[in-house]
């Protein structure tokens, strides 16, 4: 698992050409299922539209799942224009859907890659990106006295503190990302004299806003 940008959050803005409103719909999808999902959910909140061009890339890198439609528009107008400015946009795991009321005016094949085109280019620049990273979860057991300075650690790793027991001693259940996780480990065993060893749990992938994420 890397890290890879996707889309923050569903994202919409219009786009006005020649009477014709172009209403562009993006947002994270991690499998076609959750962009069909979305696509149809776009269709049925404009059902009286003139058309509903979808397209989508699922995944990232050289593992990457496409699609479009002309969705009834000249055929290459609509859909090939809305994906090739998605697939320009550096985003992995994304759908967008352009919905077009036709204004009365004819655009021509032309005027219409333009518009599609435009109107995906618009939403992606109001777009906030995130990333979907691996983050390692682990649980660490510790003597009272070592409570506030492991947390500290762990903020300072970019991590979080999920859930925390009192007994005898204080156990935190935490997660950190992956790419920070042996600098936290080394740090804690050098802290402590090898006193204290995490417990690795399990490593999932997580979506996190991309001003968050540490560059190396």
């Amino acid at each position: 698992m890397s890290a890879h940008p996707i889309p923050a959050e569903e994202t919409r803005s219009e786009l006005r050409v020649a009477n014709s409103r172009f209403i562009a719909a993006l947002a994270p999808a991690f499998s076609v299922d959750g962009a069909r999902q979305f696509i149809a959910r776009i269709r049925a909140e404009f059902p009286d539209a003139s058309h509903h061009v979808p397209a989508y890339r699922i995944g990232f890198g050289a593992s990457v799942i496409t699609h479009c439609s002309d969705d009834g528009e000249p055929s290459g107008s609509a859909g090939r224009p809305a994906l090739a400015v998605l697939n320009g946009s550096g985003l992995g795991d994304a759908a967008v859907v352009v919905t077009r009321y036709f204004g009365g005016t004819k655009l021509g094949v032309g005027g219409l890659v333009r518009a599609y085109g435009d109107s995906v280019r618009q939403v992606l620049q109001q777009t906030r990106r995130a990333a979907k990273i691996p983050v390692q979860r682990f649980r660490i057991c510790a003597p009272y006295p070592w409570y506030e300075r492991i947390q500290r650690m762990i903020q300072a790793a970019d991590g979080q503190v999920v859930e925390q027991e009192f007994s005898g001693e204080v156990a935190l259940s935490a997660k950190i990302p992956l790419a920070g996780y042996p600098d936290f480990c080394a740090a804690l065993t050098e802290a402590s004299h090898g006193a204290l060893t995490p417990a690795p749990i399990d490593i999932v992938e997580e979506i996190i806003p991309i001003e968050r994420i540490k560059v190396p």
